[in-house]
């Protein structure tokens, strides 16, 4: 790809109350200057993360936008285009919002792929700079954001593992400079892909305070904030970050992508068996009072961005009446089968708030993001992997050699949400069906179910309407062009 250069210093604000997680880009230093200290080095980290959690990438796009509207998670039943997302809805690749929206992802990716391999350059060249344990620290996690955004660019923009092993995929960037990298195949760029998140693994193992027995998930509002009691703000609230679990975490899911079940298992099944993910207490879900209410069940985050501009964001989105990303009532008590097992489902209460209007229709408001910046429970944070994706992904391993385990590890996720019917499993068929179900309600609005149904190379459900056929059409997203011009496809 043609290397974007791009670099932003970014500086801590240190309140008390949004410590590390504020950056601000302020201008560009030269590369010899912002590596001289070891706060260049972590503040050179912190703005990878910022960039990630810009409205064009996780702050918005990838987490609620056009891939969730692609999985057919949103409906749109009046003839306007609204906000540009109704062609996408229709998979109309050509329309003038979508090219604007899945360019802008592209480019905002490789922005934040170029400045890790900035970072890692300079490690290796400035190593004398930092102690051995942060260098270990710094180094594994912007490998680990690299092969992360890697994965994301492959998941949107290549066919899937499943579909075409060796096809030509997407650059793998693994080094600064203004030389242009050629494509790899799918099963390269995934290989590449593992390649850095285990090295990563081993990296941060010793150093990482996720580790500790003292280390475990805390809201900010806690009596003991357990996950700020590290004497820098640099090591604290490692769920913001790519931690050690995160990494395993990211590694199920790129060994499942390949269909190395046995891999994949082994780290999710690390995730679960380390306990320091607790599911979320009933109460803290649905507590009225808006300031005690965990809405996005926060401790059971293995990794997540922090957006500080989340609450404006997504009442714009989902809190504005017809104006919203909403969906249909009948489409959404379809979706979370409110008439089954739905009707005990706790993210379905607390997720959705019907609402009727002088439209020929009723819908749902989503309320998953729904905050009061001075009253929050937990920081401004959007999903990136949660604990129940390693239970998904266990059960989905597990189910050849021990079915009665999967099954179990389905129904854990399930009893965690208030759902207690059973449900008949006799095949590995009927797994992955359920499995999908249940993947679908707990990710909405996350960015994540399109992902599954692309590589299992699945037909999308549409509620009320039948289903997409899987199909290269649908699940890869055209290259820019003038990634196309440089021979990349």
């Amino acid at each position: 790809m043609k290397n974007i250069i791009w670099f932003a210093i970014v500086v801590l604000t240190l309140s008390s109350c949004k410590k590390w997680l504020d950056v601000k880009p302020v201008s560009q230093v030269p590369e010899s200057d912002l590596f001289n200290t070891a706060e260049g080095f972590e503040e050179s980290l912190n703005g990878v993360y910022s960039r990630c959690a810009r409205r064009d990438l996780y702050g918005f796009e990838l987490t609620c936008g056009f891939p969730e509207v692609l999985a057919q998670n949103y409906s749109f039943p009046g003839a306007d285009d609204f906000r540009g997302y109704v062609q996408t809805s229709k998979y109309n690749y050509k329309e003038r919002n979508f090219i604007v929206r899945k360019d802008t992802a592209w480019i905002g990716l490789y922005h934040a792929i170029v400045n890790c391999n900035l970072l890692l350059r300079n490690l290796e060249t400035r190593k004398e700079v930092l102690s051995p344990d942060r260098w270990a620290l710094i180094k594994a996690e912007a490998l680990a954001l690299r092969a992360f955004l890697h994965f994301d660019v492959l998941r949107l923009f290549a066919p899937s593992f499943k579909s075409k092993p060796t096809a030509k995929a997407i650059p793998y960037v693994a080094d600064f400079s203004n030389q242009v990298t050629p494509a790899s195949t799918v099963t390269e760029v995934l290989t590449k892909i593992a390649d850095d998140l285990s090295q990563a693994k081993e990296l941060i193992r010793p150093v990482d305070p996720i580790l500790t027995a003292a280390y475990k998930p805390s809201y900010p509002t806690d009596t003991v904030r357990t996950e700020e009691l590290a004497n820098t703000l640099f090591m604290q609230n490692r769920r913001h970050r790519m931690n050690y679990y995160a990494i395993c975490a990211e590694l199920a899911r790129v060994n499942l992508y390949m269909e190395k079940t046995t891999e994949a298992l082994n780290n999710a099944l690390e995730v679960i068996n380390s306990n320091k993910f607790p599911f979320t207490r009933v109460d803290d879900f649905t507590d009225p009072e808006v300031k005690r209410k965990d809405r996005i069940m926060y401790k059971e985050l293995v990794f997540a961005w922090y957006i500080p501009q989340m609450a404006d964001t997504m009442k714009n989105h989902f809190n504005t009446g017809l104006r919203s990303l909403f969906i249909e009532q009948n489409a959404g008590n379809v979706l979370y089968e409110a008439t089954g097992a739905g009707g005990e489902d706790r993210r379905f209460k607390e997720w959705f708030k019907p609402v009727s209007g002088a439209a020929p229709y009723d819908w749902f408001e989503l309320q998953k993001y729904l905050r009061d910046i001075e009253a929050n429970r937990h920081y401004l944070m959007a999903p990136a992997i949660r604990l129940s994706e390693m239970y998904y992904i266990a059960s989905e391993c597990l189910y050849d050699s021990d079915p009665a385990r999967a099954v179990a590890l389905l129904k854990t996720v399930r009893f965690n949400r208030g759902i207690t019917r059973d449900f008949a499993v006799n095949s590995k068929e009927d797994l992955l069906k359920e499995l999908i179900k249940e993947a679908r309600k707990e990710f909405f609005a996350e960015g994540q179910i399109l992902y599954m149904y692309k590589r299992l190379n699945r037909a999308i459900d549409v509620p009320l309407r039948g289903s997409i056929p899987a199909s290269d059409n649908v699940f890869v997203l055209p290259l820019p062009d003038n990634e196309i011009e440089f021979g990349n496809r």
